[in-house]
């Protein structure tokens, strides 16, 4: 069994798939003869399962209903999101992806969206309470090759991943709570394989001061001349910015590392 901790609560998961078969195979026949039978103690667990999710469902639906003004006022200020989104999935293109690493997860949504083109899709976020929220939201969710999406605590300056594990690295709203952006993108860009891509969607530079005092931004939305910098830093190439134009302006930067190189960033 694997343990893992994100703030009060503990995880646990399964270890090695290979070595786990034999249990498998038995809860498998275990299952199928409580479901054929209709067994009360099937039909308990089931139940008690699905009160668990009802549970879950409630806690994200209570936080969203809290912080739903902050994020409407937020939101009004761009483009749709459907817009956003849109923009994304053409820049990303609609073939596979490979192994995609959302970092910043938030509610899941840039993992809900690609799973579907995803080898393998995991997500990275400090707070507990957002990682709980993506649970519930990507619950049913599966990549391409009908895996689930993994969710992790994990800090944007330090991921725990190896170097050379990820195909696409995604900031998607992200980037702008970060002390120091430009130790975000080489940590991102550090776990690119080579012609690996980061994909950073955030706000253009603007002065709506209240962002920094209300919703904690660390920085007032970037310059497409910074953003090529800390690109270049890192090792990548940097596209020609995508720009979805509104009172707040929202940008999509994509970077690529070259097929013959490895991150600068070991």
């Amino acid at each position: 069994m694997e343990r893992r901790k994100e703030g009060s609560w503990v995880f646990l998961a399964l270890g090695d798939e290979n070595d786990l078969e034999p249990i498998f195979a038995a809860l498998d026949h275990w299952r199928r003869y409580h479901e054929e039978d209709d067994d009360e103690m099937g039909r308990a667990d089931r139940q008690r399962l699905q009160a668990v999710r009802n549970v879950r469902m409630g806690e994200a639906e209570d936080w969203f209903e809290v912080h739903a003004a902050e994020w409407d006022a937020i939101r009004s200020l761009h483009v749709s999101e459907e817009s956003v989104e849109s923009a994304i999935v053409k820049l990303v293109g609609d073939g596979p992806l490979g192994r995609v690493v959302d970092i910043g997860t938030g509610t899941g949504r840039m993992l809900e969206l690609l799973a579907p083109q995803c080898e393998s899709a995991i997500g990275f976020d400090r707070s507990p309470s957002m990682l709980r929220l993506a649970r519930v939201k990507l619950e049913e969710n599966r990549t391409a090759d009908g895996e689930e999406i993994k969710l992790r605590q994990g800090n944007f300056y330090a991921l725990p991943l190896a170097a050379g594990s990820a195909d696409l690295t995604i900031l998607h709203q992200a980037l702008r709570y970060a002390q120091h952006p430009a130790a975000v993108i080489a940590e991102s860009a550090r776990i690119l394989s080579p012609g690996g891509r980061l994909l950073v969607v955030d706000f253009a530079l603007h002065d709506r001061e209240e962002l920094r005092t209300r919703d904690a931004h660390m920085y007032l939305g970037f310059s497409d001349d910074r953003m090529k910098q800390w690109f270049e830093a890192a090792g990548l190439e940097a596209d020609p910015p995508v720009s979805l134009d509104g009172e707040l302006t929202v940008k999509l930067w994509m970077g690529r590392l070259p097929l013959d190189q490895q991150s600068r960033v070991t």
